[in-house]
């Protein structure tokens, strides 16, 4: 019995801190301002961005314990960090702070505490001059390409760029396109069109 209800526990936790942060409809962003250890790999590594504070402390300390890296953690930061460092921070336990996880490509970006929250909302705030469905269907696409072959890919990327035209109007009537081409009031490289409203 004891068995089942932490079975249960742990499924739901996976199902929370993994399978539905990493695919949420919206942008999700990480804001680590203090301690990251152990499991809470997994929500950083499940959010779309992650900015960390300078001086915050990360650390895989299972290692010291004498278990394995919880969970999924040691797949999340195989997928994150490159091999070495993976390798590396899990076998040692050493700790590192924010700009060293901005190194190793565990977060986007790592500010002095004072300016992370700042930070993190100018993110949002960029994330709300998009279309919500071309933000939502570039994250699956590049979440699911990662683990494909290039022609694999290619034949996936056009489908749900069809899928995408279908599924919203204001893509379907190639908005973006129309300012850049037609009306010549719009740079894409610079931001975002202009969405109606």
């Amino acid at each position: 019995m004891l068995f089942r209800s932490r079975h249960k526990a742990r499924l739901a936790s996976n199902n929370w801190r993994w399978q539905q942060l990493s695919r949420f409809p919206k942008p999700t962003i990480a804001m680590v301002n203090g301690w990251c250890f152990g499991g809470a790999f997994t929500q950083v590594s499940a959010c779309d961005f992650a900015f960390a504070a300078d001086d915050a402390i990360f650390g895989l300390s299972e290692v010291n314990w004498g278990i394995l890296p919880g969970g999924i953690v040691a797949w999340n930061v195989s997928q994150l960090m490159s091999y070495r460092n993976a390798i590396y921070y899990g076998v040692t336990g050493e700790p590192f702070n924010g700009k060293r996880a901005v190194e190793i490509g565990l977060v986007n970006f790592s500010v002095p505490r004072a300016e992370l929250k700042a930070k993190t909302l100018e993110l949002a705030g960029k994330m709300l001059k998009l279309n919500p469905a071309v933000v939502r269907y570039t994250k699956e696409a590049i979440r699911a390409v990662r683990r494909m072959g290039h022609e694999e890919a290619r034949d996936y990327l056009a489908v749900k760029q069809d899928a995408m035209h279908k599924a919203d109007k204001e893509i379907g009537e190639k908005v973006g396109m129309k300012e850049f081409l037609d009306a010549k009031s719009y740079r894409p490289g610079l931001g975002p069109y202009k969405r109606p409203a």
